[in-house]
Order: C-alpha cells, then structure tokens, then sequence
C-alpha cells in the first residue's frame, strides 16, 4: 500500500488500549479510525480524546459502519485475546495482539490457521525486545561471546496493590485472567525463548501469600528449566512486593563471562565481565508505562506501531509473530501444569 496512512482500529480502551491509541496518534504514518469498547463510558472516554473517530460497542457493529480499516488492535482481557484476533482476520483486518496472545495455546493455533487462510498478518505485542539492554543481550548470545552457558536465573518482583485486582471485572480471574506468568510477566518468559529457544520445564511451585480470597491463583511462585542446550536456569516472581516494583533481572553465566541486565525492568546492564571484551555505550531506556496506582514494562508500543506500519507499507515485518506469541503462551502452560501436581 507504499505511502498511504495505515488505519488503526483498537478493541479495548483501558489502560493499555489508550497507550496503543497514543502511539497511533502520534505517528505521521497511521490514523486511529475507531475505537470499541463494551463500556459506555470508555466510549466517551474515546470520543472525547479523538474527536473524528467512529465509536462501537463490538465489532459486528464497528463491520457494519463500513469504514476502511486495515488493522486491528486487540487490547482485551487475556482471555479474549484470540476470539478478537480471529474476528479482526474474519473481516480482512490485520490484528496486532497484546501479551499474551491468550491463556489457550489451542486457541492461538486457530488464529495462525485462519491468519494463513486470509492471508494477513497477526502481530504480537513483546516489546521489551526493543529495549537497548535486551537486544545487547541478544547480540552477545548469539555472536557466542559468552561461549557455553552454564546457568541462566531471571528476578521478577514487582508490585500490585489489591485494587489492581478489585477495580477489574477478569484481573484475578483464574478463567479469564490466567495468573501472573500471563498478565506480568510474560515479556520476560519471551525474552528467554527469544535468547534460547525452547524451553523444558522442570518443576514448578506456587504460593499465595498477599491476596488471600481476592485471586485465584498464586502471588509468588518459582520454576526451573533447561535449554535446548541442557543449560539449567531458574525463573522466581513476585507480584507481592511492598509498596513498589522492586526487580525485572536476568543473569547469564557462561564459560567465558558473566553478564547480569537488572534495574526494576530490565533496563540497564549490572554487570558484565567478559573475556576480551569491552561493553560498548547501550542507548538509554524508555521508561516504564505508567498507569498511576502501578507501573509496567518499558514504554516501546512506538516501535510496535512502527514496525506495523513497516511491514505493511514495506513488507519489512520485524516483529514477533503470532508462531512466537503462541510459543510463549505454550511455555505458561508447560508452567502451570505443575498447579495440578
């Protein structure tokens, strides 16, 4: 479609719906077209910051205004993650997928199935991989300079108060929701596909230790696992620390260096010592997405955007795809098999 404005439609208008539309908004190449919500006042919410905008409860309603729309933006429940990809691609729309691309592998699977019949593209949102430390980190491993891996351990430790999870009508939720490996952190489980591969999960464990009859799933929990090169690593997450986020790390220890990216996400390297090498200047870090009463991951939906336009404009898609997200979201499930051991 060379130079035209990609038009933008977004399903969801909470918090990081309204994060997608900023993007939209502020990049020369798109237009943010429509908005759908199920609630009322998130529609006015919606027709308030963007006056020109067309408005809709579902999107039957948004197909039958007619308008001209090349992607949608799935910004929902994790649970309806998928079911709004598989309408967007039903209508010829692209979709982009917010994390996780859902809380069913099989339902994934039936999005890239249909994405191969219509043709277009599904993108999925794990955007801490454009973060400057995580691409450093890539580059390193991938151009072996810590030779063979010997142990691989990633800190998770954040905060959410218990209005994070009352205020919801799903967070919390174990059918729509899923726990905190889906909703928190699982640009930090892509992160470790996107370094190593696969993964096999050990073991697992879980505790609930701070919201007691209000989630039904676990705060806090733990798991181990191996690569496809039989390296051992550890996973350990909290979603239950005092007043604030505390730690977003990853530690690679290797036969010829060690390296630690740390900071409450990721954002800045910690330490690195390796043989015959010097750390070169590493870009600074978006901040983290700000959503008052809590913060999130680094603020890279611009790239998300960017590269969306770029893939359909130019055919230069650099995103993770849909095969990617459904790989993450089978990595969860391998986790929380051991929920019922």
């Amino acid at each position: 479609m060379n130079n035209q404005l990609v038009k933008f439609a977004i399903i969801g208008f909470g918090r990081i719906g309204k994060r997608h539309a900023e993007m939209i908004y502020s990049n020369p190449n798109s237009e943010l077209v429509a908005v759908v919500d199920i609630n009322d006042n998130e529609i006015k919410a919606a027709s308030s910051l963007y006056k020109n905008i067309n408005v809709a409860n579902t999107i039957e309603a948004l197909k039958n205004q007619d308008l001209e729309i090349d992607v949608l933006n799935v910004c929902t429940p994790n649970y309806l993650h998928a079911e709004h990809c598989i309408e967007g691609l039903q209508n010829d729309w692209h979709a982009v997928c917010e994390k996780p691309m859902d809380i069913d592998s099989k339902k994934c699977k039936q999005v890239i199935e249909l994405e191969k019949i219509k043709n277009k593209q599904v993108f999925c949102v794990l955007q801490n991989r454009f973060s400057p430390p995580s691409l450093w980190l890539k580059s390193i491993v991938e151009d072996d300079k810590l030779g063979k891996i010997h142990f691989i351990k990633v800190n998770c430790f954040w905060n959410r108060g218990e209005s994070y999870f009352t205020e919801s009508d799903w967070k919390g939720n174990l059918q729509k929701d899923g726990g905190p490996l889906y909703t928190q952190f699982s640009h930090f489980i892509d992160l470790l596909y996107w370094l190593f591969g696969d993964l096999e999960i050990l073991n697992a464990n879980f505790s609930q230790r701070k919201f007691n009859e209000i989630i039904e799933f676990e705060d806090t929990g733990t798991f181990q696992f191996k690569t496809k090169n039989k390296t051992l690593g550890s996973f350990n997450y909290s979603i239950a620390v005092f007043k604030e986020n505390l730690e977003s790390s990853i530690m690679i220890i290797g036969e010829k260096g060690t390296v630690k990216v740390g900071g409450q996400y990721m954002n800045k390297v910690e330490f690195c010592n390796i043989e015959n090498y010097t750390l070169p200047n590493i870009q600074t870090v978006n901040p983290p997405n700000n959503y008052g009463q809590y913060k999130g991951s680094a603020a890279n939906h611009s790239f998300v955007i960017e590269g969306v336009i770029n893939a359909i404009q130019k055919n230069e898609n650099k995103l993770p795809n849909s095969s990617e997200g459904k790989a993450v979201v089978q990595l969860i499930e391998n986790v929380y098999k051991f929920r019922q051991a």
